[in-house]
């Protein structure tokens, strides 16, 4: 059995999402973030050592990180599923989006969570000023311009293709999902992106996507 490790407000929420669109059984372990710091708890380093989610286990495997538990599945119950054939143009774009997802578009958008909480979080007040300025122009000449630039490739590369890889949908539109559910919720993403947010409201609609919400539960991209 499939046992994922899933922590809420989380990356994890995709690989409950494959697993319906596999049409898998699998178990559902919940870990709750703590409500202070966000983190996960400690109790999810018995499974892997850096404690996070993602994680999976089955049988005597354990797999960590989004892409590489994606990949793990696809090819070992996918049956030639949800991946486009090796050798094809296709299947060089699903790898490269598979692997974009968390290596690019990601990063910038961690930042600008990291530097909106320092703007908003209570500090003494002569410090305030301080560390507001500094966050902001941190945002303004580096995070902002990086978030802008991806989701206008991101854009245009949805003007060549319906889906990431191609015109039919695969894993790595579901690896995709989380940056541009995150970036609609914190970074920008919005009817300015009219391609980008066409992609949200057909995953969204997806039946697969609907049972791994009732699954996993809804989840929050503004914590």
């Amino acid at each position: 059995m499939i046992v994922v490790h899933h922590l809420n407000n989380s990356r994890s929420q995709r690989v409950l999402w494959l697993l319906e669109e596999l049409g898998l059984d699998y178990e559902v372990k919940r870990y709750q973030r703590d409500p202070k710091t966000m983190l996960a708890p400690a109790s999810l380093k018995a499974v892997h050592p850096l404690g996070k989610s993602p994680v999976i286990t089955d049988g005597a495997s354990t797999v960590a990180e989004s892409g590489a538990i994606i990949e793990y599945l696809v090819e070992r119950y996918g049956n030639g599923r949800l991946i486009p054939a090796a050798g094809t143009p296709d299947k060089l774009r699903w790898t490269y989006w598979l692997h974009f997802a968390e290596g690019s578009a990601m990063p910038p958008l961690l930042m600008k969570l990291v530097f909106d909480k320092v703007e908003s979080s209570p500090m003494p007040f002569f410090v305030k000023p301080i560390a507001r300025g500094i966050a902001g122009k941190v945002k303004n000449s580096f995070i902002l311009p990086n978030i802008h630039s991806q989701l206008a490739y991101m854009e245009a590369e949805l003007e060549k293709t319906k889906w990431f890889a191609g015109n039919e949908f695969t894993a790595a539109d579901i690896q995709m999902s989380f940056p541009l559910e995150a970036a609609a919720m914190r970074g920008g993403l919005d009817e300015r992106q009219p391609k980008l947010t066409a992609f949200l409201q057909r995953i969204h609609a997806r039946p697969a996507y609907q049972r791994a919400l009732e699954r996993g539960g809804p989840y929050d991209f503004a914590k």
